[in-house]
């Protein structure tokens, strides 16, 4: 029979390692936290000025007779450097493993709280917030004119998880298997998303259609990327996925300055995500 005492100790330990939380006043979302010196972002935060005199926030503006300046905002956008995505010391978005010793380490173990399969869920769960904290930007639909809708957020959330699995891949096994782990989540998240938008019924026949969605348009931006690519495949494939209603292939011209910007984006954060370390090394440390 368990003495009351370590029926406490074991009670509360089993509690910190199914609930362990970071919190962060920038990410409103649990983080189950893990340490990296050098841990990266796996896409660009795109910081959109919300205040009323920035040129940038005025393209999100009604009045017609700001056409001109909304223009020219746009076509500013995405034009700084391509940097590495590494966060430097001291950032709020650095995560930390849990670092127990005695008896609270030993009964961790046990539950294989440190096994490679565990942290390498940690590290997805990580990966996986910095994603939909970027897709999940109001301002971003602001700044590109998009309805923030199911079918413009699955799309935002499709770009980055090309994005993110494009660069994880990039690390060969490890990088694919952690890969792996991001997309189960993203799957369940979906599947909230989906049932958030009210679809109850016939909910596996819809996860199936977005399923092949979502690979559909891996495989085009993957296609748009390749060196025999045609110039404009990649603005052309965003157009279709991202910001056409019915998957047109005409172009909307009042969309085109949005349509180019984004593309700029996603080509400047490829660029990033090359410069990162290697992520999955970074993300499995412990």
């Amino acid at each position: 029979m368990m003495i009351p005492g370590w029926r406490r100790i074991l009670a509360q330990n089993i509690r910190r390692a199914r609930t362990l939380t970071y919190h962060n006043k920038n990410i409103n979302n649990r983080v189950y936290v893990f340490s990296c010196p050098d841990i990266t972002r796996p896409v660009a935060s795109v910081e959109v000025p919300i205040n009323p005199d920035s040129t940038i926030y005025t393209y999100a503006a009604k009045s017609e007779g700001q056409d001109l300046e909304q223009l020219v905002s746009l076509n500013k956008m995405f034009r700084t450097k391509a940097t590495s995505l590494a966060l430097p010391p001291g950032s709020p978005h650095r995560v930390y493993e849990p670092s127990y010793k005695g008896i609270c380490r030993f009964i961790l173990t046990l539950m294989l709280f440190y096994s490679e399969q565990s942290t390498s869920i940690r590290a997805a769960n990580v990966i996986y917030l910095r994603v939909v904290s970027q897709v999940d930007k109001p301002s971003v639909y602001d700044v590109l004119r998009l309805e923030k809708t199911f079918r413009t957020t699955f799309s935002m959330l499709v770009v980055h998880m090309w994005l993110c699995l494009q660069r994880l891949k990039a690390e060969g096994k490890e990088g694919v298997e952690l890969g792996q782990y991001v997309y189960e989540i993203y799957n369940h998240d979906l599947e909230m998303r989906v049932s958030k938008a009210g679809v109850n019924l016939l909910l596996s026949k819809w996860m199936r259609e977005l399923e092949k969605v979502f690979y559909g348009n891996i495989v085009a931006y993957d296609t748009a990327m390749l060196p025999e690519a045609k110039p404009d495949e990649l603005q052309n494939t965003i157009w279709k996925n991202v910001f056409s209603d019915d998957g047109s292939p005409t172009f909307d011209a009042a969309a085109l300055p949005a349509v180019l910007a984004f593309t700029r984006y996603v080509r400047r954060e490829c660029t990033c995500l090359s410069l990162t370390g290697a992520v999955h090394a970074i993300f499995l440390q412990v």
